[in-house]
């Protein structure tokens, strides 16, 4: 699985870097950027996502298909 943010979306909360600081960090913008597209841990990923009220986070599988949102 592989991670990607949608800067539109993403408004800044940060719960994606409490629950995936190796995966995710905050920019100059206050927005999330992905350190790590493609975590070892799909679970811990799959929670960030699902913390972002907003769904700037989308997770595809290996082959490109979105898993989430």
């Amino acid at each position: 699985m592989k991670a990607k943010v949608d800067r539109g979306l993403c408004q800044g909360l940060g719960n994606c870097v409490a629950i995936a600081p190796t995966v995710f960090a905050l920019d100059d913008e206050n927005k999330a950027i992905v350190l790590e597209p493609a975590p070892a841990n799909d679970q811990t990923l799959m929670e960030a996502a699902e913390s972002c009220p907003y769904n700037a986070i989308i997770i595809e599988d290996d082959e490109g298909n979105q898993q989430y949102p």
